[in-house]
Parts: structure tokens; C-alpha cells; sequence
């Protein structure tokens, strides 16, 4: 048996009544500001377009569905965990961005390699000055919506956390003492005499590189595959997604959306606490 949850900023009540209707949901709960949880509802496939209408994410979850001690929660930085991708705003600052965005924009649709497109971007970021990561970090850089509630909701909860990015090891190593994440992982710029040279140290963290990551701590953890949960939004997450029970697409691109088994397009990253059951 499923609940059905659904969250908007604002959900209608007879919107919810139709949606209890079509699923044959024995009650109503509310779960949050704007979330509900339909319980015992009937899968239909009406359900999809009437959410798409009223703006609504919605997902089917299994009744009992829980966050437990011995799960493992990966996530994604650029425009997952924060609003910007920061190689295209290192880019901004050296007038060019225009030409880096767009190489970003198709390797995050799965048109282009994400290595080969890495390397184009940081070659063409040599001469940067070495505190324009700190710039952007500083001015640039916020926190999606809910984020902050979830991370807090993972610790209290005891669920380890693991922070993946094809960007820069200086912008993740700041976001996991900041926020709390158990380990993270990315690619380190090569820098001398306080530029950036264009080039990379040690092996690239592309899509297989996430996914070694979050294999390496799921071994080392001892976490099964069916207490990992993974959110992202681009082709370049895909790998480390198909390696988890629960996987997130979070305002996310075509290729991720097709993959992942919820979508969260309206709400904040908080939307993730409410495709579990709170604490028994």
C-alpha cells in the first residue's frame, strides 16, 4: 500500500479533495506548511496531469517508508544543493561567461561528455586570481530553498551525508563544515602564484567519479543500497541516482527526471523529509 504526498506553496482544498477522490485515499494528513499525505491512496494516472495543473508535486511512497540511522543521503552541489554553478560565476567575473555557461548547459543535458567539457571550462578560467573562488563563494553563492531544514533533519536523524560535485573541492569543503555533510567530493584547480593555471590535480570527479564516491562510502559504512537516497539534477548525476533505493530529482533536467522515482519542481529542498514517514 502507497501514500500519496503532495506539496505546493499553496495546495487548493478542493484540489486535494479531487485527488483523495481519484485515489480512493482513506484520509487526509497534513504533513507540513503546504504538504499533505493522502493515506492508502490508489495509484491513477490522472494524478500526474492534475498535479501538473495546479503546479503540485506529488509522489507515490511505500506506507512505512522511513529515514533510519544506517542511511546514506548523496547530494549534488551546483544547482542542487545551491542556486548557481559556480565554474559559470568564476567565469562571470573574467567577462565569459556566455561561452563557459554553454558548454555547462549541454554537458548537464547529456549532450557532451562531462570530462571534456570540464576541461574546456577550466582552460578557459586560466589567469583567474585565486580569490575570485573566494568572491563567488561570498557574493554569489545561496543555499536552494529548504536546505539548511534538511541537513538539520539528517543529522537529528543520524543519516550520514555525503556531498558530490563535478565543480571545485574549495566550494565543497566550505559547504560540509558549514553545513554538516560527512564527506564530499570534486576536482581540485591547479593554482600557481595565486591564479588558476587551467588545469586540474589528481583524477577528475565526473558522473563515475560520483559514483565511486558513493560507493567507497557506502562500503565503508556498510549502508546497503536500499537505505541510499541521492538527489540531483543533471546528465552528470545520473550514475551515482541509479546507484540509490530513493532517488531525487530536484528541478532537474529531462534525462534526470526520466530516471529518478520522485520530482520535486515547486518546492524547496525540505520537499525531500516528506517522502518519509516521521519517526515512530
Amino acid at each position: 500500500m502507497h501514500h500519496l504526498v503532495v506539496q505546493a506553496a499553496d495546495i487548493a482544498t478542493p484540489t486535494l479533495k479531487a485527488l483523495a477522490k481519484l485515489t480512493d485515499a482513506k484520509r487526509i494528513e497534513r504533513i507540513g506548511d503546504a504538504a499533505f499525505r493522502l493515506i492508502d491512496a490508489r495509484q491513477h494516472d490522472d494524478v500526474a496531469g492534475l498535479c501538473a495543473r495546479e503546479r503540485i508535486d506529488h509522489a507515490f511512497v511505500p506506507r512505512g517508508r522511513r529515514l533510519e540511522s544506517d542511511s546514506l543521503l548523496v547530494m549534488d552541489m551546483d544547482s542542487t544543493l545551491i542556486t548557481i554553478e559556480c565554474i559559470d560565476e568564476l567565469a562571470d567575473l573574467r567577462g565569459i561567461k556566455t561561452d563557459v555557461a554553454r558548454i555547462t548547459a549541454s554537458a548537464m543535458r547529456g549532450e557532451i561528455d562531462y570530462a571534456q567539457s570540464l576541461r574546456q571550462r577550466v582552460r578557459l578560467l586560466a589567469g583567474t586570481p585565486q580569490d575570485a573562488l573566494e568572491r563567488v563563494y561570498r557574493e554569489r553563492l545561496r543555499l536552494n530553498p529548504g536546505a539548511e531544514r534538511l541537513l538539520a533533519a539528517l543529522r537529528k536523524r543520524k543519516v550520514r551525508t555525503l556531498l558530490v560535485s563535478g565543480g571545485f573541492t574549495f566550494f565543497t569543503e566550505r559547504l560540509k563544515a558549514r553545513l554538516g555533510f560527512d564527506a564530499c567530493a570534486a576536482n581540485t584547480p591547479e593554482i600557481r602564484a595565486g591564479v588558476l593555471t587551467g588545469e586540474l590535480l589528481g583524477t577528475i570527479v565526473d558522473a563515475a567519479g560520483k559514483a565511486q564516491a558513493l560507493s567507497r562510502m557506502r562500503a565503508s559504512l556498510g549502508v546497503a543500497r536500499d537505505h541510499v537516497i541521492g538527489i540531483g539534477d543533471g546528465a552528470n548525476d545520473l550514475a551515482f541516482l541509479a546507484d540509490c533505493a530513493v532517488s531525487v530529482a530536484y528541478h532537474a533536467k529531462p534525462a534526470v527526471r526520466a530516471i529518478a522515482t520522485h520530482c520535486l519542481d515547486y518546492v524547496g529542498l525540505d520537499g525531500v523529509i516528506h517522502l518519509f514517514e516521521p519517526e515512530a
